[in-house]
């Protein structure tokens, strides 16, 4: 789809925003990739359900049912498009912005809570019955926690068995299914094929499909423009030696880290380089130097040492480098702003990066990147084998709680969870905690929030406060154009 063709719609709103029925099929009708992820159409002759850029025959409106999510159209008998694969776009920004029940439940669903700990689990996170959850996600989303999680986990598992060589059985637990034919069914309803023959159908690239031993290659989804050299800028500056490694030429570099999941560890590999959702082909930087990426994916490799981590490690990468947010509306947003507006196009699609791993964020914020390398090297956990400059993990609040000083009352806190920091945490909670911890001042319980909470708007104490009502749901991406534009 042409950046030419879209202007025609407005962004697809968010915090609360609908989008009426004319303009979504509008969307359909114009395959604007803007609205990926906002919301799905499925066709009732066909059964199938597709994202708005789906490049087949536009049906006509009055075969045409909308729903807010891939869970909804599943839970209603329609079959994901084997041509647009709406399964792999980028996830609906709401669920950053939002910070309600229901926002808060698709970031913990996103992470993995309820395959780890079920929809009771989920709902003592959430301070709410099992029963209101349900009847909170079923209302607004047309799908409960269950099939909002089943459709992830048919997700996992055609990434599994499309990428790698795994045994169908392993692939089936590794998923997230509680059982092989639990496992059956869903691939068999959600794609109307056989595991086996969606393995059979996984595009040919040129290359041998991976084994675990080289890990899971990745194709993680962006809509919209995408800064890539902003983000790899502020990881390379940031990079903590011997969990983070940074290398390559500008443009073309390779993000490294290690990571601490829940059923084990992993290593992740993240390509600078620009992929083109529209060709496939992949690109380095242009004559400045720089990676603007116009809608497509960053490539990724995960090594884990449990394939049940699979979704968790996604999510969080996922996170961290903003994947989610819907550059079109920060960007129609903030570009009204007149101080803003020369920033916004010298660096369309800015991203406001979040964390891997929002309690190691919370300490590095108090103690910088020196303190973190030597609290890396005194209580982190050693690799198994060493990878290039990847020694360890960072280590967990609890190997922290007994450090003297602000740093051990915060890993303390988190370690016994009267601080938590979540996908699904409640960020007005977390910041209020925060700040009731000793040594932790107001600006940096506000860039935790901002980071370590993926908040998108949060004003830093002591910043900018010209317009910050003018910029909001998006003050968050403010502060980072400021911050590189020399107006911070």
């Amino acid at each position: 789809m042409s950046e030419s063709r879209q202007p025609s719609l407005s962004p697809p709103p968010h915090n609360g925003g609908v989008i009426d029925e004319e303009t979504r099929y509008e969307a359909v009708r114009s395959r604007d990739a803007r609205f990926d992820g906002a919301f799905f159409f499925a066709v009732r002759t066909t059964g199938i359900y597709c994202r708005p850029s789906c490049p087949a025959v536009t049906p006509k409106r009055q075969n045409v049912r909308f729903y807010t999510t891939a869970a909804a159209a599943q839970t209603s008998g329609f079959r994901a498009c084997r041509r647009c694969r709406p399964d792999a776009v980028p996830g609906s920004a709401d669920w950053n912005v939002r910070a309600d029940v229901v926002g808060r439940a698709m970031r913990m669903i996103g992470d993995g809570v309820v395959d780890r700990e079920g929809v009771p689990g989920l709902a003592v996170r959430l301070g709410y019955s099992a029963r209101q959850v349900q009847r909170q996600l079923t209302a607004e989303l047309g799908a409960g926690p269950v099939a909002l999680a089943r459709a992830q986990r048919a997700h996992t598992a055609r990434v599994l068995l499309q990428t790698t060589d795994l045994p169908v059985t392993e692939i089936a637990f590794a998923a997230g299914f509680a059982s092989v034919r639990q496992f059956n069914d869903t691939i068999r309803t959600v794609y109307a094929l056989t595991p086996t023959a969606l393995r059979a159908a996984a595009p040919r690239r040129g290359a041998a499909r991976a084994t675990p031993a080289a890990g899971i290659p990745l194709r993680l989804a962006h809509r919209g423009p995408y800064r890539a050299d902003a983000v790899f800028d502020l990881l390379a500056a940031e990079a903590v030696t011997g969990i983070e490694e940074v290398t390559g030429e500008r443009g073309a570099r390779t993000y490294r880290r290690t990571l601490r999941l829940p059923h084990g560890t992993g290593i992740v590999a993240v390509e600078e380089t620009h992929h083109d959702a529209t060709t496939g082909t992949g690109t380095g930087a242009g004559s400045s130097g720089e990676a603007l990426h116009r809608g497509g994916w960053l490539d990724a490799r995960l090594h884990l040492t449990d394939l049940r981590d699979l979704t968790t490690a996604v999510q969080r990468l996922r996170r961290l480098f903003d994947l989610d947010a819907d550059p079109y509306a920060v960007d129609e947003r903030l570009g009204a702003d007149p101080r803003l507006a020369p920033l916004v196009a010298a660096r369309p699609g800015l991203r406001s990066p979040g964390t891997a791993d929002p309690d190691e964020f919370a300490v590095r914020a108090l103690v910088g990147r020196e303190g973190a390398g030597r609290l890396v090297r005194e209580y982190g956990t050693v690799l198994d084998a060493e990878c290039g400059g990847l020694t360890h993990t960072f280590p967990a609040p609890a190997a922290l709680a007994a450090v003297p000083g602000t740093v051990g009352a915060l890993a303390g806190a988190l370690a016994d969870g009267s601080l938590r920091l979540d996908a699904g945490a409640d960020r007005d909670d977390a910041e209020a905690a925060l700040l009731a911890l000793p040594g932790v001042d107001a600006r940096t319980a506000a860039v935790i929030r901002m980071r370590a909470l993926g908040d998108p708007d949060v004003a830093l104490p002591g910043g900018p406060e010209r317009a910050l009502d003018a910029w909001r749901p998006w003050r968050s991406y403010a502060l980072r154009h400021l911050a590189l534009g020399g107006g911070a």
